[in-house]
């Protein structure tokens, strides 16, 4: 059955309303803490921000985890040497967290600890403090990748550290 509420969520969402939330200042310290923490373990977070799906893909039942793993692959987040990325994907329009995990630290840390930094973020988020749920949210993360993925000498930068604005509908 069709969320009537969300569809419409979706359809009526500006395409500039993740600036409120998320302004050029809030960008650059989130990538500044991207960068910061892939010093500390030999992982690699993509912090990624879709403001609405298309009207159609949320009629049709897309929900927020469904997209985040086809943004996990259109980032090509999956794409490092030691299968170390983590997506953490933000839908604006439901307000709503998910992080995805290559199969290298899926295999060594329980989806119940992404979870519980994901409802964090959500939590800090639904208090309008964006800035600070992410900053939180990355320095969990970076715990646990810290714990299961120790920095190398010499550990390229595999993927991008400023977050991404996903045009609306793009695959």
């Amino acid at each position: 059955m069709v969320n009537v509420r969300r569809w419409l969520r979706h359809l009526f969402m500006p395409p500039w309303a993740w600036r409120r939330a998320f302004p050029r200042a809030t960008l650059d310290a989130i990538e500044a803490a991207i960068r910061e923490s892939e010093t500390r373990h030999g992982g690699e977070i993509r912090f990624a921000i879709e403001n609405s799906l298309p009207a159609s893909w949320v009629w049709r039942g897309m929900t927020g985890r469904a997209r985040a793993i086809e943004a996990f692959s259109f980032l090509r987040v999956w794409d490092t040497e030691h299968n170390s990325g983590v997506l953490v994907y933000l839908l604006l329009a439901d307000h709503d967290i998910e992080i995805i995990a290559d199969r290298g630290i899926a295999a060594r840390v329980d989806a119940a600890a992404w979870e519980a930094v994901a409802r964090a973020m959500e939590t800090a988020f639904g208090q309008r403090e964006f800035e600070h749920g992410v900053l939180d949210g990355i320095r969990q993360i970076s715990s646990l990748l810290a714990a299961h993925f120790p920095p190398e000498k010499n550990d390229p930068d595999e993927l991008p550290d400023r977050p991404v604005i996903v045009p609306r509908g793009y695959r």
